[in-house]
């Protein structure tokens, strides 16, 4: 029809039949008729969800559906999440359409937000903002996770499953080892989540107080009588401090006896005090035998001097002779006192065999 308007005044323009005022008013029919499709378009597309916010009070209005899809927002999704809060009774004042659009933009989730939102508000023990609610999801934490573990607490294994050690080590003062595995119930703490430390520091915290429990008992009856003890003191120790978790509970799932640390220290400290007391003696030994070495040496030394002295007799005796020194007669008497010395130590030797020899019998 509008094509067939154009046409005919074309028509009429080219025939001269009618003036440039009537052309001008086929352009103005024109322009308004293609204004009153693309609104029909518009409306079309958009009635949907604007009947639905209107209907349940989330109040978008057409301008923020259109503003939204020039600003590639996902309308269909925020309509909902709007909506959803409406209807689940949200009064954050800070839960606005824009701001809803605005999380949206930064890469947030919509839709888990809003619901974590409406879990906290059933709950009626937690209170969460849509603020608190979206900075965490913008933190990458699963905000809608979170609220479910504030509500209903989470147990974790301590250690956790498929890690290194299937339990934790202990010793106690007597020096008995003891093997034990422990739960530990938590629940989130939403105002920790930013900036709070995970689940690895609170086992690793817990693992840590529960060797050290152990550690400063008495001996390890103790701890196997009343384990619950240990594990109440170690709770005392307010060890989920700047966490994403508080502590509801620690119980001791399971706990062994293991090896004597204890006497095993002691047989490795005796064998090492044997070790050194071997390289003591051994090193007595070598010098020893060393300073042994040294006096053979010097005895040796001492036989070659004497050797040397004695050669030097004969000599000695030549030239006494030579020069008048010693006589003849001298010479003779040095020889009976030298056989007189001979034949006395012979007869020592032979009345000390025999006495030897009568004492035996």
């Amino acid at each position: 029809m509008m094509l067939d308007l154009l046409d005919s005044g074309w028509v009429l323009a080219n025939n001269g039949e009618i003036g440039g005022t009537q052309l001008a008013g086929l352009v103005v029919a024109a322009i308004v008729f293609g204004v009153i499709l693309i609104s029909m378009f518009v409306f079309t597309r958009y009635f949907g969800l604007w009947i639905q916010s209107q209907l349940t009070r989330a109040n978008i209005t057409f301008w923020n559906l259109l503003g939204m899809t020039f600003r590639k927002v996902n309308t269909r999704s925020i309509v909902r999440s709007k909506i959803m809060a409406t209807q689940a009774g949200l009064d954050d004042p800070e839960l606005t359409s824009e701001a809803v659009e605005a999380h949206y933009l930064a890469g947030g989730n919509v839709q888990p937000v809003i619901r974590a939102q409406i879990a906290a508000k059933k709950a009626k023990t937690i209170s969460l903002t849509f603020r608190e609610a979206a900075a965490i999801d913008l933190a990458g934490r699963d905000v809608l996770e979170s609220v479910q573990t504030s509500v209903y607490p989470k147990v974790i294994d301590c250690p956790p499953r498929g890690s290194a050690k299937p339990s934790l080590d202990a010793v106690a003062k007597d020096g008995i080892q003891l093997k034990v595995k422990a739960r530990v119930t938590v629940r989130a703490n939403l105002q920790q989540l930013i900036g709070g430390a995970t689940e690895e520091t609170i086992i690793a915290r817990v693992g840590e107080g529960i060797v050290s429990a152990i550690g400063s008992a008495e001996n390890h009856k103790a701890v196997l009588e009343n384990p619950d003890v240990k594990s109440k003191a170690v709770l005392a120790k307010r060890l989920d401090s700047q966490t994403a978790f508080e502590i509801v509970s620690i119980d001791i799932a399971d706990i062994d006896v293991g090896a004597n640390i204890g006497a095993r220290l002691q047989a490795d400290q005796a064998e090492a005090d044997t070790q050194v007391a071997r390289a003591r003696a051994e090193g007595k030994r070598a010098a020893a035998v060393a300073e042994e070495q040294e006096n053979q040496a010097k005895i040796q030394e001492s036989r070659a001097s004497v050797v040397l002295a004695q050669a030097a007799v004969p000599r000695a005796m030549a030239e006494a002779f030579q020069t008048g020194k010693l006589q003849i007669m001298d010479y003779y008497k040095l020889q009976n006192v030298s056989a007189d010395t001979e034949m006395r130590k012979s007869l020592a030797v032979n009345a000390k065999e025999a006495t030897e020899s009568l004492d035996a019998r």
